[in-house]
């Protein structure tokens, strides 16, 4: 939008001053006006309601450039806002390790004996011996017997003719 406003203010700039070069559109009861190998030919009355639309035209530019720019800049304050947040939040963090990990190193370590004499028994089949040292042997295979053929959609109506 702002590329947009500045090139209305451009050529809001460049009607006035191609009519304020034309000495004879003041003088005269009609001036003429040549643009892309045209004439044009406009009373007083029409050469201000040319001025008026090229006033309007020059506002509307610049309304639509500092639309653009307000816009833009929102959008860095919202940028920076969100960096400055996690940028506080990665500090926040790095605090809280350093804090652990001093927490860490002042808690004497237990002995490496005592953590394998009371580990913990798995025994998920409930049968009083420890899964990790039981014997598994290979389970005896179980017969599914076979499905039909004729096996049809329950909720399907396909091959349903009998009930209509």
């Amino acid at each position: 939008m702002i590329v947009l406003g500045l090139l209305l203010i451009v050529l809001a700039g460049a009607t006035v001053i191609a009519v304020s070069w034309d000495e004879t559109a003041a003088s005269t009861t009609t001036a003429s006006f040549t643009i892309f190998d045209r004439l044009f030919q406009l009373t007083q009355l029409e050469l201000f309601f040319a001025g008026v639309a090229t006033g309007a035209v020059l506002l509307l530019g610049l309304g639509m450039m500092f639309s653009g720019m307000r816009r833009s800049a929102a959008h860095r304050r919202r940028l920076r806002a969100s960096r400055t947040e996690a940028r506080d939040r990665v500090t926040r963090l790095e605090e809280e390790k350093r804090e652990l990990e001093r927490k860490l190193e002042e808690t004497p370590a237990a002995p490496a004996t005592a953590t394998t004499a009371t580990a913990p028994v798995v025994d998920r089949d409930r049968d009083g011996v420890d899964d990790r040292v039981e014997d598994t042997a290979p389970h005896p295979r179980v017969e599914v017997p076979r499905q039909s053929a004729t096996d049809q959609l329950v909720a399907g109506r396909h091959g349903r003719s009998d009930h209509q």
